[in-house]
């Protein structure tokens, strides 16, 4: 069955309602970039209904739960950033943490040897205490501005009235969905077992009820009664890898406001998450470290350009690989990390002609010894970009980590396998790691939500991505697109990447990166052609009207308050890839 995209949000519910709602005020319109139109379309319903980009954000985000059940949902976690109209911005760390119990041999076989990522992803031992709920819980105490349950309405129609599968649920059951259990598959499976055809109806009333029951509940009662015991029997009584959660890990968990990073880059201001999220610092160090060569004359279309950013890339990806990791649990040099003097010094390490020859972290100030660990994130996880008829910005960064998390769902909704984000050996030469596991512990993260200020001081852009580490590379680009390269945000984000975490850079297949491969490795480069399965959104600020953009490889659209949907050129072989 083919459906369009645009055909499939103006079905939804939401966005019928959203057409026949009051419109905004005249003077500016909120917009909405998703993942997924059915629910971009659900933060509309909750911006016309008076809602805050915080409510219309919690709204899509909660719709993404039930429509793009394989990349995020409140099984998961997530971390904002937001600009409120009176000028302040924050940032909420709702980040998953590990079981109390969690030691430095947690994911070790009975033999006493480390299980590989593949072997610790399903089952329980890699779920970690969800944080989605309690980040939207603090973001709507701060700044909501309807009731609690209202914000939940389009999520639980979607659930009981059902929805269309999309081609990456479908596609995404079949690559890699191996690990996922059958009740897991039962959901979305047509009734005699056989896989859902995209276009199909899907309907979860339990997770319907689920949702009904947080709506009226309020948050707490996920983390504590009957529902938090369902959740903690699930992943301990696994048939694979069981985990040792206990009800005082859930009733315990709270996310955090912690202080934003920001850096000057040309004339911008460009701010973003701190850790545990590794995104914000490794972003900014990017676009630091090629401040001082001309990418702006240099251009889109130039190898050069392309070469210098794989290896600015390489070296902050080097540094965020050594230190950072959870700030309650080591110590994670950022001043040193963004300072001017230290990002110099590592910029001049990179030439417009030649490949660095090994590429290593530096000692940035106030470094303590560590050891580079290996990155072992996966693709995965969705993000959404939101402003308001107000000026209040949100940009939302979520998931459950790989597809369908550790692939175990509780009253239909996925439980994530965000505790694989961890290195899984702790130790490495003598030295610990920063990011190995500890009870309490929240993972390193690549999420990067990010929002850029003009030289005015008003928001230029909010944009954020989904797909691993490669997270880094997605936003990176995408800001210096829009800062040096005077392109829209859509056109940003639909420029073919080039990714760079170490020595091999991955050249995005069937981009315009392809034809620089051999300009490239005449560089000395070290490149490989390779489908990344990127994804993005973003909104921003073009005479003083918010655009919306998203990723013509992805479902996603941005809709404006008055109900009118981006025209997005979709890259169509790109749709299989994973997020």
């Amino acid at each position: 069955m083919k459906t369009s995209l645009l055909a499939l949000a103006l079905l939804v519910p939401a966005a019928t309602q959203a057409r026949q709602s009051t419109p905004a005020p005249a003077k500016d319109q909120g917009m909405v970039s998703a993942a997924d139109p059915r629910a971009a379309a659900a933060g509309v319903e909750i911006l016309r209904a008076g809602g805050s980009a915080t409510d219309a954000a919690i709204a899509t985000m909660l719709a993404l739960n039930v429509v793009e059940p394989q990349s995020s949902g409140i099984g998961g976690g997530s971390f904002w950033i937001s600009h409120a109209a009176s000028g302040a911005l924050s940032t909420i760390d709702a980040r998953e943490t590990a079981p109390a119990a969690a030691d430095a041999r947690w994911f070790y076989a009975p033999d006493g040897t480390p299980l590989s990522h593949r072997e610790a992803v399903p089952g329980g031992r890699s779920v970690g205490i969800p944080g989605a709920l309690r980040g939207m819980a603090l973001a709507h105490r701060a700044s909501g501005k309807l009731p609690w349950a209202q914000l939940f309405a389009p999520a639980i129609r979607l659930a009981t009235n059902g929805f269309q599968a999309s081609p990456r649920l479908v596609n995404g059951m079949s690559a890699y969905g191996d690990h996922i259990t059958p009740e897991t598959r039962k959901l979305f499976s047509a009734p005699d077992g056989a896989p859902v055809a995209i276009g199909a109806t899907i309907r979860n009333p339990e997770q319907a009820a689920l949702l009904q029951r947080i709506a009226s509940q309020g948050p707490d009662s996920f983390y504590v009664g009957p529902q938090a015991q369902k959740l903690v029997t699930a992943v301990n009584t696994a048939a694979r890898n069981p985990s040792k959660m206990t009800l005082g890990d859930l009733a315990s968990y709270d996310a955090k406001n912690r202080p934003p990073v920001c850096i000057k880059y040309r004339v911008y201001r460009v701010c973003g998450m701190g850790p545990p999220s590794s995104g914000g610092i490794t972003v900014l160090m990017i676009l630091k470290q090629l401040e001082r060569f001309d990418m702006g004359k240099l251009g889109k279309d130039s190898v050069q350009a392309w070469h210098l950013f794989a290896e600015s890339s390489r070296l902050a990806y080097a540094d965020r690989d050594q230190y950072v990791g959870d700030p309650d649990f080591v110590r994670v040099p950022i001043t040193g990390m963004l300072s001017q003097g230290y990002l110099a010094s590592r910029s001049a390490l990179i030439s417009p002609t030649t490949t660095m020859a090994s590429i290593a972290p530096g000692t940035p100030p106030g470094a303590p010894a560590r050891v580079r660990a290996p990155v072992s994130e996966v693709p995965g996880t969705t993000d959404l970009a939101v402003s308001d008829a107000r000026g209040n910005v949100v940009e939302v960064t979520t998931t459950v980590e790989g597809y369908f998390g550790s692939g175990i769902t509780v009253d239909g909704t996925v439980l994530n396998n965000q505790l694989t984000d961890f290195d899984i050996v702790p130790e490495k030469n003598g030295a610990l790691v920063a990011n190995r596991v500890e009870g309490g512990k929240r993972p390193r993260s690549s999420m990067a939500p990010t929002i850029v200020y003009g030289p005015d001081g008003k928001v230029r852009l909010a944009v954020g991505a989904a797909g691993g580490s490669t997270i880094i590379a997605q936003v990176a680009k995408a800001i210096i697109g829009v800062v040096d390269w005077k392109l829209s945000a859509q056109n940003s984000i639909a420029l073919g990447l080039i990714y760079a975490p170490g020595q091999v850079a991955a050249v995005e297949k069937g981009t315009e990166r392809e034809a620089m491969v051999p300009a490239l490795q005449a560089l000395g480069e070290t490149v490989q052609v390779a489908a990344l399965g990127l994804k993005a959104n973003a909104i921003e600020r073009v005479g003083g009207k918010w655009v919306g953009a998203a990723d013509p490889r992805s479902e996603g659209v941005a809709i404006s308050q008055d109900g009118t949907v981006s025209q997005i050129q979709r890259v169509g072989k790109l749709q299989r890839a994973p997020e």
